[in-house]
């Protein structure tokens, strides 16, 4: 299937920009999330409209949708299906939780306990669901979509390492300047417009949308730019944790499809510079002592990237 990346790119700009007022950098972010067959983490106070952006993406990429809201007494089962016991045929038989949807979004996750949020483990990595000893796969295209509040402690129960590392890109959508904020009051006033938002894709497209992607070329140069970017992270004084190496894979998917959006078969250095943070920052723990000094992964990677020397290549040469 023969696809234009860009155009299906700006369709779904477009149509979540009908929703989703003055936030175009958060809206690209989430299309590369879904070019590069990753999951998102949205990080940010009540009332700034995760879940209606993670509600906007499902229904503008035209993929089956299901939404969970995590609380502390979800189970596993909740989320991924359970076994039931069939007295007519004498058997035993899957039905399937919320989680075989194209598009699952995961609501305030960190509400949940260890032992639920686990259950996704398996599933953002291996797109498929072990249940009783038996496997089932997952739809394709698959995407975790997972909101949480950094503020509110109480009730709540922090993301493991390993749940954390599998979300491609982290992002944060913040208020409103004035002005947008007034036109969000204008768009609302008399109802949701996500009620009206209509497909302007499916999931054939976005697929070879994903594929055509992956083929993007990237030069050797670049790539060993990124696993130094990577390689800061570890080294630096102040990090106790650096990025995995599911980072500097991230990376360079990320910095692919960056330079799909723009209409580029080939990946330039300020593709993956400019997503590094969203690919990273949720991957860095810092020392306590330099958390007591009130430094952030963010600085920390801003200072990588403002001293890591930057490779004057992209374009392949013929």
């Amino acid at each position: 299937m023969n696809v234009d990346v860009q155009a299906m790119a700006r369709r779904l700009q477009e149509s979540l920009g009908t929703v989703i007022v003055g936030k175009e950098a958060e809206i690209e972010l989430c299309i590369v999330g879904l070019l590069c067959r990753g999951h998102l983490l949205i990080e940010d106070v009540p009332g700034t409209g995760k879940t209606l952006l993670a509600k906007a993406l499902a229904r503008s990429s035209g993929c089956s949708f299901e939404r969970v809201q995590f609380t502390p007494d979800l189970l596993p089962g909740d989320v991924t299906g359970v076994s039931v016991y069939n007295p007519q045929a004498q058997t035993f038989e899957f039905r399937r939780g919320p989680i075989f949807a194209q598009v699952l979004l995961a609501d305030e996750i960190n509400r949940a306990t260890p032992k639920t949020q686990s259950a996704l483990l398996e599933a953002m990595e291996e797109w498929q669901v072990t249940v009783d000893g038996t496997t089932h796969p997952l739809p394709d295209p698959f995407m975790v979509l997972a909101t949480q509040n950094p503020i509110e402690l109480g009730g709540t129960f922090p993301l493991p390492e390993a749940q954390v590392d599998r979300f491609l890109l982290k992002l944060r959508l913040g208020y409103l300047p004035a002005d947008e904020e007034v036109a969000m009051l204008d768009r609302f006033q008399s109802g949701s417009p996500l009620g009206s938002l209509e497909p302007v894709t499916d999931a054939a497209e976005i697929k070879a949308a994903q594929d055509v992607c992956r083929d993007i070329y990237c030069d050797g140069s670049l790539k060993e730019y990124c696993v130094r970017i990577v390689r800061r992270t570890r080294e630096h004084r102040d990090v106790s944790l650096g990025s995995s190496p599911r980072g500097t894979l991230g990376l360079l998917h990320a910095g692919q499809a960056r330079a799909a959006l723009a209409g580029r078969d080939f990946v330039l250095p300020d593709d993956i510079k400019d997503i590094a943070a969203n690919v990273l920052e949720h991957r860095v723990m810092l020392r306590p002592n330099a958390e007591l000094r009130g430094l952030t992964a963010t600085a920390v990677l801003e200072e990588v990237l403002a001293t890591e020397s930057v490779p004057m290549t992209g374009r392949r040469l013929a």
